[in-house]
């Protein structure tokens, strides 16, 4: 599956190295001059990207074979419904190796974006302006090379996507209602969008590699390929900076709901206040029966033990209910702090996607208006000297690669800290797993294609699912918090409605131990999601 990849890229680069010679050792034969270091550093940047993608593909590719030998070997002697189901196992496993080999391109295609296309378009412009042939050639190969390592990505991102698009179209299907239903259809909706919005981005890039190539061939329409690709790289980047603006818009409502609910402290003073004062009567209440205890063992009348009896039974009792009344109120002031950061942590996170769309958003948009500079001015001026649009370009890369890097750190950290401290959000009532030493956890966090499964967005859904849930979940959490808790869910984008359930339903599910699972996993996309 990785080889024609591979034989493409090659071809390309072969192809895109042979014609920048050409056009060289045509210059030098009116100039005599050796090649200048921007020459140098132009191949280089072609040469460490189309290495590190050929690393990448061979990554995969050795995988695969991995996968299928151990594929051969579990199906030997399997019946024919262990056949079927292994055949499923199989999709599923080539997925994840597909993931896994865009997740390996990424790396390079942000070093594309965020240096090796920037810099192309300094040289380019360099070169306009000094009317250097070898130079605008030589920026000509890079920016093909680039392109080409940027459509593989996008290729590869798309297939992906519209495969988990079409998985959790079956997995919505088969979860008719409740929280399997919205998460996966949720899913569905986010994977379709990522499909149709990479395979545009393969069509920009695709007008980006001609563009290129007609400038390394000096094609005659040369003006037309730039003005097609500037175009299509101003659509995708309108389209993508929209998408941006959408998500962020749907983030602060989500944010104003969550906001609406209220100070927990505040919302939950009177309760709070109530079971203060049944702790209290329940305490005078116990030392009023532990009085009349005392005066009845003090007493020699007759009926003294019966009376005594009685009334180590009453002190008996009354104790108990001074101890339920302690711990239920002791059970809620947590539950109210506990409410507090679990609203705190919902708003924090919308705001930090509202942050991030923000400017990655404004780095497409910006990415776009260099587009339509690029496009106006090949129309109008041919191939001549465009200082605005290369700025814009250099501009919108540097916002995307500030979210991108961004992204990546804030990735690698929670990994990090998922395996060497694992006590910090391990589940309530379960043992944590062995701490890792710093060097392997150094090793866990560089692992980029993995997710984290053990992270605080997943603790905090645990802990608003406990608030939340019916009495034969949290039989101690009181009916006012309850509500509250609820009330957060319904702010959350997970209630009824979004459910496809009667209030009544929904509440139920809530109450069903075996739907646990699957509600903190609606939860925990919840809390990420605009």
């Amino acid at each position: 599956m990785s080889t024609p990849f591979r034989r493409t890229s090659t071809r390309q680069s072969a192809a895109v190295l042979a014609s920048a010679r050409q056009r060289q050792e045509g210059t030098r034969t009116g100039n005599t001059s050796v090649r200048s270091t921007e020459h140098a550093f132009l191949e280089m940047q072609s040469r460490v990207g189309n290495r590190a993608a050929t690393a990448a593909v061979q990554r995969a590719r050795n995988t695969t074979r991995d996968g299928e030998a151990e594929s051969g070997d579990a199906s030997a002697g399997a019946t024919n419904a262990k056949k079927s189901a292994r055949k499923k196992d199989y999709r599923d496993r080539i997925a994840g190796l597909l993931d896994r080999f865009k997740k390996n391109l990424e790396p390079i295609d942000t070093f594309i974006k965020g240096f090796q296309t920037p810099t192309n378009g300094a040289f380019t412009q360099q070169a306009a302006a000094a009317a250097n042939e070898g130079l605008k050639h030589s920026a000509a190969a890079s920016g093909a090379s680039a392109a080409s390592g940027n459509l593989l990505t996008e290729a590869a991102g798309t297939v992906v996507s519209g495969m988990d698009a079409y998985k959790n179209i079956k997995d919505a299907r088969k979860h008719e209602t409740g929280a399997g239903h919205h998460t996966a259809k949720k899913k569905a909706k986010v994977k379709g969008a990522d499909t149709v919005v990479g395979a545009a981005g393969s069509g920009s890039y695709s007008a980006a590699i001609a563009k290129e190539v007609t400038k390394v061939q000096k094609a005659a329409d040369a003006a037309v390929a730039s003005e097609a690709s500037g175009i299509a790289s101003a659509s995708i980047g309108a389209v993508k900076g929209m998408r941006s603006a959408l998500r962020a818009g749907g983030a602060a409502r989500k944010y104003r709901q969550v906001k609406k609910l209220g100070d927990p402290h505040l919302v939950h003073a009177g309760s709070l206040a109530r079971l203060k004062e049944s702790r209290e009567q329940a305490g005078w209440a116990a030392a009023e029966a532990y009085v009349a205890l005392d005066a009845y063992w003090k007493d020699e009348g007759p009926g003294r033990l019966e009376h005594v009896s009685e009334a180590v039974d009453a002190a008996w009792e009354a104790m108990g209910e001074a101890r339920d009344a302690a711990e239920s109120l002791q059970r809620a002031e947590r539950d109210v702090e506990m409410l507090n950061t679990v609203q705190g942590y919902a708003k924090k996170k919308q705001l930090t996607k509202i942050g991030k769309e923000a400017v990655g958003g404004g780095g497409e948009s910006v990415k776009a208006a260099a587009g339509v500079v690029t496009a106006v001015a090949a129309g109008t001026a041919g191939l001549a000297s465009n200082p605005v649009g290369w700025g814009l370009a250099g501009a919108g890369a540097g916002l995307v690669l500030g979210v991108t890097m961004y992204k990546a750190l804030r990735a690698a950290t929670k990994r990090y800290e998922e395996v060497h401290h694992p006590e910090r959000w391990a589940t309530q009532g379960e043992t944590p797993a062995e701490a890792a030493s710093r060097g392997e956890s150094l090793k866990h966090a560089l692992k980029f294609w993995k997710k984290v499964s053990k992270g605080q967005r997943q603790a905090m859904a645990r802990e608003i699912y406990a608030l939340a849930a019916g009495p034969d979940v949290s039989g101690g959490t009181t009916a006012e918090m309850r509500e509250s808790a609820r009330a957060l869910l319904v702010a959350l984008k997970s209630g009824p409605a979004q459910h496809k359930l009667a209030p009544e339903a929904w509440a139920e599910s809530l109450n069903d131990p075996a739907r646990k699972s699957g509600w903190i996993k609606e939860i925990a996309e919840q809390l990420a999601s605009g």
